[in-house]
């Protein structure tokens, strides 16, 4: 059976993994989700995010979560556009995740950036997820 939206089920592995006070979480590789995951880490949000080779010769996606004080860094990790609704906003109508305390994921065509970045570099794009 194959999956019908992968990025949303990255980040219910990472929610679910969080809850349950997990010290990392693993999940099937692709350039997608190691390029989130990648953002993940420059933001602050997860310690370590690498791929390497599983059995059968699939690629595995190994993140390391983050906690502080017993608690997890990531407070909300939600899927804004969905396959059968995508969300493309330009750079004036990017999302503004918790007044600038959290981090609107944006697919551009530069690749993937945080909302912030592409404000910076003045393109919009496709909001993937927010994070706070």
């Amino acid at each position: 059976m194959s999956m019908q939206d992968p990025v949303a089920d990255m980040l219910t592995r990472i929610r679910n993994a969080q809850s349950r006070n997990k010290p990392a979480v693993s999940m099937p590789a692709s350039k997608l989700r190691k390029s989130i995951a990648d953002l993940l880490v420059a933001e602050g949000y997860l310690t370590s995010a690498e791929v390497v080779e599983g059995e059968n010769g699939k690629s595995v996606l190994n993140i390391e979560l983050k906690y502080h004080q017993g608690q997890g860094v990531i407070a909300e990790l939600k899927r804004y556009s969905r396959p059968g609704l995508r969300q493309y906003r330009s750079k004036d109508e990017l999302p503004s995740v918790k007044k600038g305390l959290g981090v609107a994921i944006i697919s551009t065509s530069k690749g993937l950036m945080s909302d912030r970045t592409a404000r910076q570099a003045g393109i919009g794009g496709e909001v993937i997820a927010l994070v706070s």
